[in-house]
């Protein structure tokens, strides 16, 4: 599930070489998801880490992610006697 969310969200991912000759990535519609390396490759990558600490951000802080549902497993441990 997470994973599927995260490709998805890759393909439609824009790149672009900016006038430094390093690549530009972002995702278009998730604020503040985008990376800049010297390769394509080192982009992707980077873009890749960038989205997935955006998730984990997102979930911590309890808001919600467009496309993607969290759920919580509310059972508690018991410790037994």
């Amino acid at each position: 599930m997470l994973s599927e969310y995260i490709e998805k969200k890759l393909k439609k991912a824009r790149y672009k070489i900016l006038k430094d000759g390093t690549y530009f990535g972002e995702i278009p519609g998730l604020k503040g998801v985008w990376a800049n390396a010297k390769n394509l490759e080192d982009c992707r990558k980077e873009l890749r880490e960038v989205l997935e600490d955006w998730m984990l951000l997102k979930v911590r802080a309890g808001e919600k992610i467009s496309g993607f549902e969290v759920q919580f497993d509310k059972r508690q441990l018991v410790k037994h006697a």
